[in-house]
């Protein structure tokens, strides 16, 4: 299967294609590649040994592209699904999905009017310790579920010379808070389903111009009767514990869970993922789910799933609805914080939030 790379800001597509070039059986081969900088694609294009496309119709109507992988600035991702969608061939979307929930409506409307194969591409829905705390919760062997706790960091923050990447620049992706808390708050959605509210208190605690850099966010589940923290530091040097489940009838406590943690050196023994049954009064090691060693693995483990979604093998990573839903509740964080009050999913004012005018602001 031949696809085309429509984009290269987001840098994951290289352990993407890494992945894909160690495993030939997967069957995935990028050969083109389209990006709006001439100077990236340039780059890229001679890097990963694909056929540089200069105009994105371009890659319209070409019989030798099977799929698409967009990673391209989030600002621009409306537009291109837009454009794509109508090849009916299989669309993956790197997160967040959109800058705004009428983006984000745009590209659900191209998917549905088309008919076409799309997936959001959220790596902690396939990192195998996330799957095992997912089914783990389901079984009943925890009972009632009370609080969870996803603590999530990156240092990107500190090094003074990131303030120009675009991940920082309003009008390309927001704010980091909105690019990277996305992670554990679709991880909470994925797991629990839609909040009924949220409230969150999110600031710029370093450097003024990356805002959002620290926040928390809690999201309430009455009917689960469930409690849900979302703590993310984008300021961080160094961290271990990432993931704490509080139950009824015993305890998980999850280490090396996100880029920070799984880059430090650890002892040789430590581990990544353990249980407690009050039952059995002791601590159970999960030792057949070993901690990733690098933020690249942990990314690079969404190269076989979307290789199967691709091949039409398996159902979508995250649905179109479900990447607006989750893009919804991030949004809901910002409006909450910036509000100072308790946000309802269904509140008709985070269909309203503009796109920020500048660093901090909505």
């Amino acid at each position: 299967m031949k696809i085309a790379i429509v984009g290269f800001a987001h840098g994951h597509y290289g352990a993407y294609c890494t992945q894909w070039a160690a495993h030939p059986d997967w069957d995935i081969t990028p050969t083109k590649g389209w990006d709006h900088d001439p100077g990236r694609l340039a780059k890229v294009a001679e890097n990963l040994k694909l056929k540089a496309v200069e105009n994105l119709d371009d890659l319209l109507g070409d019989s030798e592209i099977d799929a698409f992988l967009v990673t391209a600035e989030t600002s621009m991702h409306a537009e291109i699904v837009e454009k794509l969608a109508p090849e009916k061939k299989p669309i993956a979307l790197q997160k967040p999905m959109a800058l705004t929930i009428a983006e984000a409506d745009r590209i659900v409307k191209a998917v549905e009017d088309n008919n076409t194969p799309f997936t959001m591409l959220w790596q902690m829905r396939c990192d195998p310790q996330n799957q095992w705390m997912k089914n783990f919760m389901e079984s009943g062997i925890l009972g009632q579920v009370f609080q969870f706790r996803r603590r999530h960091n990156l240092g990107m923050a500190l090094n003074p010379a990131n303030a120009s990447l675009w991940h920082f620049i309003p009008e390309l992706n927001r704010d980091i808070w909105a690019d990277d808390s996305a992670h554990p708050i679709d991880l909470m959605y994925w797991l629990f389903g839609m909040p009924k509210s949220i409230t969150a208190e999110i600031e710029t605690l370093y450097n003024p111009e990356m805002t959002y850099d620290n926040g928390i966010a809690i999201l309430r589940y009455p009917d689960k009767k469930l409690i849900a923290e979302v703590a993310c530091s984008f300021t961080a040097s160094a961290a271990e514990f990432t993931t704490e489940i509080y139950a009824e009838k015993g305890t998980v406590v999850q280490k090396y869970g996100d880029a920070v943690t799984s880059s430090l050196p650890r002892n040789e023994n430590a581990v990544g993922l353990k249980y407690y049954l009050t039952a059995d009064k002791k601590w159970t090691n999960c030792d057949h789910l070993p901690s990733p060693t690098s933020q690249s693995v942990r990314i690079g483990g969404l190269a076989k799933p979307m290789a199967d979604f691709f091949h039409g093998k398996a159902k979508p990573i995250a649905t179109v609805y479900e990447g607006r839903d989750s893009l919804r509740i991030v949004l809901a964080s910002i409006l909450s914080s910036v509000e100072g009050r308790r946000v309802y999913l269904d509140d008709p004012q985070i269909d309203k939030i503009p796109l920020p005018l500048k660093r901090g602001l909505i």
